[in-house]
């Protein structure tokens, strides 16, 4: 386990695509997103792995949806963190892509009036989130104060892109997460564009008529834009695509001369609103880019 009484505790969410033995490795809470199918609930990756969900999303007649942690939930992960740190910095999604922020403050505004617990809205998911939450834990078992840690992850806010193809439009239509990408619903269902997390929202970055297409255009955007450093923090993700990452990590890894490219299955709740065959990638432009 981790080390107790820390200065400062790490709690994140399923988004952040992180897996559970990293969790318990590390004394960091992962409060888990809310899968439905139908009338039938599920707490991603406690009640339902994704490899189950992707079985059950195959076979289903019914289209999936999500809805943000519990708030009950966020308030027994800061109980167990405030036993153990003096402070706690909680790294979700977008507001603009999910209710979790939401969720989390109102557990700790409710539960945990003077408690220092910091909620960052990290105006991402998936892989970059991942990646702040890994550096994050690193600077806070090394020591490093709630205060600096939360200035490190602001300043890596505005440097984060994600880009993204999806294999149809049809799953972020019907989760109502498409954003600025509402403009190609309406007959053009068969385009596949590449997409972009910009301020937090899902946005058209370009059309793109074919999905080799598309792929090939973010590789050309991830040459162009992402340092070649670790500090990059270069990461795929993949929704019931595996063969398709591993393939474009190894693109990427050689393109960029990179001695690793972390590959991240998107878990439930992201596919269920970009479906399944979705490749993406998340990094950190350097300082000063736009």
């Amino acid at each position: 386990m981790g080390t107790p009484n820390r200065q400062v505790s790490i709690v994140t969410d399923t988004t952040a695509c992180l897996p559970m033995e990293f969790a318990r490795r590390h004394s960091v809470e992962i409060v888990p997103q809310v899968i439905r199918f139908g009338s039938e609930s599920f707490l991603e990756e406690v009640d339902i792995t994704y490899a189950q969900f992707v079985t059950r999303l195959r076979s289903s007649t019914i289209l999936p949806s999500t809805a943000a942690p519990l708030v009950g939930d966020f308030v027994k992960a800061y109980e167990r963190q405030l036993a153990r740190s003096r402070a706690i910095l909680s790294l979700h999604p977008s507001e603009q892509v999910s209710g979790t922020v939401r969720s989390a403050l109102t557990a700790r505004d409710t539960a945990f009036p003077g408690a220092d617990i910091r909620v960052i809205d990290t105006r991402t998911v998936a892989g970059n989130l991942a990646s702040m939450v890994l550096a994050a834990v690193e600077w806070a078992e090394a020591g490093i104060g709630a205060d600096e840690i939360l200035r490190r992850i602001q300043s890596w806010i505005p440097r984060g892109r994600t880009y993204f193809v999806v294999a149809t439009l049809e799953y972020l239509q019907k989760g109502g997460r498409i954003g600025g990408a509402s403009a190609l619903i309406g007959g053009a269902l068969q385009i596949k564009p590449l997409l972009q997390i910009k301020d937090g929202r899902v946005e058209v970055l370009e059309k793109v008529r074919t999905h080799h297409r598309a792929l090939e255009r973010l590789k050309e955007l991830v040459r162009a834009e992402c340092p070649r450093s670790p500090e990059a923090h270069l990461s795929v993700m993949q929704a019931d695509e595996e063969a398709g990452a591993a393939q474009l990590a190894g693109e990427l890894k050689a393109a960029l001369g990179l001695a690793d490219v972390a590959i991240y299955p998107a878990g439930p709740a992201i596919t269920t609103h970009a479906g399944p065959g979705t490749l993406a990638v998340g990094f950190f432009a350097e300082d000063g880019s736009t």
